[in-house]
């Protein structure tokens, strides 16, 4: 009986192990399964996020190269506007001088026969036109070129600030275009107040009966006993010259060469002052400025020696040139502008403290 309720005891209680083993089996492969329905359904939303994430950043990336676009074109349109305000101002300024020098008509002055300050001889120009105007102008600009080039480069400011038609403009052509502006624009101002000098005043050249040879309307010339100190104002010219120089021998006063040359050489020589900071290169900056003054000297006292102007001429226009040259570059360019001055400076120092991604 032992045995059989022994075995008969331990059979239900197999039977019951077995039965409670069974049932964490099958819960756990419920369990199992349910957990992978559960895991099936993340990915599907993983996926789903991911795909939206990825239609969320190209729709920015095209949001913001639309953007990147219309700032390029607004910054084109800016430097474009600029650029052609500039190009308009120039030219009020310089057609009334093309003006004058195709179409205008000087003044008629008339003369005294026995006035010898206009009985000197007819010689050609020390200080030719093409001499004038390829030194006044181009001496200046390569200079502004130079000295702006090695400004930026001594100072690493080489980040654009300008852009034009995708070209990024480095800040020393800037700077250039700006100050090469502002000197021709006074450049223009200073011939244009000389031509209206010219043609309001008509004053005869030192040289203008060795040109003219004048013949009154009764035959006579100004050797003739009676024409002595007469003022004769209605003449024609014996040796018949060209319409253009009878143009030009009314045109004396004031020097349109002294003023040029005086505005040009001045103005370069305030530009050095401003912008040549190199303190080692102070007696070569002097220098530079005494050799552009010189010129400028030079080439007033040759229109005397010429005989092309008298010394009162050449006098006002070299006034005339002078101020202009102060007007324009203490009141019109910024070389004396302490904000300005810095404009190389403040940029490399604010490059030197930028932040560099924590290295120093």
């Amino acid at each position: 009986m032992s045995n059989e309720s022994g075995i008969s005891e331990s059979t239900p209680l197999q039977t019951a192990s077995r039965e409670f083993t069974a049932i964490p089996i099958v819960n756990n492969n419920n369990t199992y399964a349910s957990h992978g329905s559960q895991s099936a359904r993340p990915t599907t939303n993983q996926d789903s996020n991911r795909n939206q994430l990825l239609l969320d950043q190209s729709a920015g990336q095209a949001s913001a190269s639309e953007l990147v676009n219309s700032t390029k074109m607004e910054s084109n349109r800016r430097t474009m506007t600029r650029v052609i305000c500039d190009v308009i101002i120039l030219l009020c300024v310089g057609l009334p001088i093309l003006f004058f020098f195709l179409w205008g008509d000087a003044y008629k002055r008339g003369f005294f026969c026995g006035d010898e300050s206009l009985n000197h001889p007819f010689h050609d120009s020390t200080v030719k036109s093409w001499m004038l105007y390829l030194v006044g102008l181009g001496l200046p600009i390569c200079v502004i070129l130079a000295t702006e080039f090695l400004q930026a480069n001594v100072h690493n400011n080489n980040t654009p600030k300008y852009r034009v038609f995708d070209w990024d403009i480095p800040p020393w052509i800037a700077e250039a275009y700006k100050q090469i502006g502002v000197f021709g624009f006074g450049a223009a101002c200073s011939q244009l107040i000389t031509d209206i000098g010219k043609y309001s005043i008509g004053r005869l050249r030192p040289h203008f009966f060795s040109v003219c040879h004048p013949i009154l309307p009764d035959g006579t010339d100004c050797s003739s006993p009676q024409n002595q100190g007469k003022y004769i104002v209605d003449f024609t010219c014996a040796n018949d010259p060209t319409a253009r120089i009878l143009k030009e021998v009314r045109l004396s006063f004031p020097s349109g060469h002294s003023s040029f040359s005086a505005y040009t050489m001045i103005y370069c020589a305030l530009y050095l002052h401003s912008r040549m900071t190199w303190s080692g290169a102070k007696l070569l900056k002097h220098g530079i400025q005494f050799f552009l003054i010189s010129l400028a000297w030079f080439t007033a006292l040759s229109r005397v020696s010429d005989y092309k102007h008298h010394w009162s001429d050449a006098l006002f226009g070299s006034l005339i040139g002078t101020l202009t040259a102060l007007v324009v570059a203490n009141f019109i360019s910024d070389l004396f502008d302490k904000r300005s001055r810095q404009v190389y400076r403040k940029q490399s120092t604010e490059l030197s403290n930028a932040p560099t991604n924590g290295h120093v």
